[in-house]
């Protein structure tokens, strides 16, 4: 009987992977299967946590060394679309400086995953959007400090 079951369920388990895959795409199906760059770090340089019009809340971290990200990441509490997002948009955040990160948006995260199904785009603008935030926050924190004013 047991056995009954566990193979149901693997077959069910499969026919979503199966059918995900098909909806997604690879990419994104691959990044699902093994998010990165998830999770808070402690006293970040740049931070944001936005809400999208679907209610999915995401959150990005930045900490920069000489200039350029040394570290990101990413934590929501939305669908796996969110999830990718913003596992790519930190990735893609890694190594750039400021002036770069300004060239990640929404559709450069889209490139890079070869797309989503139209009602999943608004997680890219999201992710996007928060991480432009962080980076907002990253830069008037350094002209605070430049201008003498207490650091934030």
């Amino acid at each position: 009987m047991a056995s009954d079951l566990d193979a149901l369920v693997r077959e069910l388990q499969d026919r979503i992977n199966e059918e995900t895959r098909a909806v997604y795409g690879d990419v994104a199906f691959e990044r699902w299967q093994n998010l990165i760059h998830r999770g808070a770090i402690d006293h970040p340089d740049g931070f944001a946590r936005l809400t999208g019009t679907c209610g999915d809340t995401m959150e990005i971290y930045l900490k920069f060394k000489d200039e350029q990200v040394e570290q990101a990441s990413f934590l929501t509490d939305g669908c796996g679309a969110s999830a990718v997002c913003g596992s790519f948009a930190a990735e893609m955040a890694h190594g750039k400086t400021p002036d770069e990160l300004v060239e990640i948006t929404a559709e450069t995260i889209l490139q890079r995953l070869g797309g989503l199904p139209k009602e999943e785009e608004h997680c890219a603008r999201l992710a996007a959007e928060t991480l432009q935030e962080a980076l907002n926050y990253y830069m008037t924190r350094q002209r605070e400090k430049d201008s003498g004013g207490r650091d934030a």
